[in-house]
């Protein structure tokens, strides 16, 4: 914060408008500047498969890439501000150009949607969305409910705070503070525990979960005492997921924000539970 500068991959769908719509609303309260990207894989990933000689390869690369900067300086060209948004083309691997220039660009946020498609959008996140939550060092805005059709849509009246308690709630619970109070919203705290079991399988006694999700709440009154401001805290238990996401629908809220890892590593900056946050979700998600 603020979010001085805003990354949007674009790769000329439908839902990449959307994502751009979200990013302008953001630049309208946050006077932001945009940078839409498009990256070009290599010629040896789009021609690969043809016989053709080396000189007919560079040639249709050269009208692939010269028709991509046509279409991005054409991208919702009549929308967005040409004082405020940069237009790059670059060539590469899509997912790691896009985490690069975000860190070499020094940018705020990153948004992009997850490209899920169909009736089982619901299980799907695409390639390079989850390669750049995988690798990003930024805050990553994304989701399969990022069908926003003009900027007057987006809503951004209730966000509500996945934590999980761990050495990163404090970084995120911070971040979706300052939004809050930039955009004027609402928020809540979530926090779900796991239903836990006992010996042979059988459910814990539901007193010792009842005090171990007081003693959760606890621990997020204390969170949030450190930090000075208060706000209503819900604490649930059952599977993580899909529990925190019907809390946030249950709540109304418009954006949902979970934390990540601190650095990378085997396992990456984004934990296994978040993946099936941002595609179960009914409204977007940053991951902080």
């Amino acid at each position: 914060m603020p979010l001085s500068h805003i990354l949007v991959p674009v790769d000329f769908s439908e839902k990449s408008e959307c994502a751009a719509r979200y990013a302008e609303a953001l630049q309208k309260r946050f006077g932001s500047r945009i940078t839409l990207l498009h990256v070009l894989p290599p010629p040896h990933y789009e021609f690969g498969a043809m016989e053709v000689g080396g000189s007919v390869l560079e040639e249709l690369f050269r009208s692939r890439a010269e028709q991509a900067r046509k279409d991005l300086d054409a991208f919702l060209a009549e929308e967005l501000p040409a004082d405020s948004v940069g237009r790059l083309i670059l060539e590469g691997d899509p997912a790691a150009k896009i985490v690069r220039i975000a860190h070499d660009l020094g940018v705020s946020l990153i948004v992009m949607p997850t490209h899920g498609y169909g009736t089982f959008r619901r299980f799907i996140l695409g390639s390079v969305t989850a390669k750049v939550l995988h690798d990003a060092d930024c805050p990553v805005w994304t989701g399969i409910h990022m069908e926003a059709a003009r900027v007057e849509d987006v809503r951004l009246q209730k966000l509500a705070v996945g934590l999980d308690l761990r050495s990163q709630s404090e970084r995120t619970l911070m971040w979706a503070r300052r939004f809050a109070q930039e955009v004027g919203a609402e928020m809540a705290l979530l926090h779900v525990m796991p239903c836990l079991e006992g010996p042979g399988g059988e459910p814990v006694d539901p007193e010792w979960q009842r005090r171990m999700e007081a003693g959760a709440r606890e621990e997020i009154q204390g969170l949030m005492k450190r930090l000075g401001w208060d706000a209503p805290v819900q604490v649930g238990s059952g599977d993580i997921p899909e529990t925190v996401c019907r809390m946030a629908k249950e709540w109304g809220a418009d954006l949902l924000v979970i934390g990540r890892g601190s650095a990378s590593g085997v396992l990456g900056r984004l934990r296994a539970n978040a993946y099936s946050i941002i595609r179960q979700s009914h409204c977007p998600v940053v991951s902080v």
